[in-house]
């Protein structure tokens, strides 16, 4: 593969992987959520964090963060705290009800894509997706 190849295909990858989030995205009922709400509640889902810690994770302004946290504590999505480490600090986590949210948002997804697979890959295709995915796995862990 000459070096214009590897990066034809790298250009061709990331527009497929981009299409692939957005359908994945239309697929799930978001309701209210903007991108930066589901990003925050999926680190979240990791476990509690500051502010600060959301707002550099995601090369935002801290701002910017409490803006996205104030509307995700509004529709009951997450919680907040004092830092039991530093009591000038608040501590954001995600709330049962947005357990639940992210947990419906996934299994859209997922049911999405696992029915998308089926209907439109032949079994050998489907084996073919496997290998690649292994493959993308590798790519990210490098």
């Amino acid at each position: 593969m000459t070096d214009a190849d590897r990066s034809r295909l790298a250009e061709e990858l990331t527009a497929v992987v981009g299409q692939l989030g957005r359908r994945m995205r239309a697929a799930s009922p978001q309701g209210a959520l903007t991108a930066s709400q589901r990003i925050a509640l999926g680190h979240l889902m990791e476990g509690p964090a500051t502010t600060a810690a959301l707002a550099r994770a995601e090369h935002v302004r801290p701002q910017s963060m409490r803006a996205t946290l104030a509307a995700l504590e509004e529709q009951d999505l997450i919680v907040r705290s004092p830092d039991p480490a530093d009591g000038r600090q608040v501590v954001c986590a995600l709330s049962d009800t947005g357990v639940r949210r992210l947990a419906s948002l996934r299994e859209a997804k997922r049911t999405w894509l696992t029915e998308t697979v089926e209907a439109v890959l032949t079994p050998g295709e489907q084996e073919t997706l496997a290998e690649a995915v292994t493959l993308l796995r590798r790519l990210v862990e490098s």
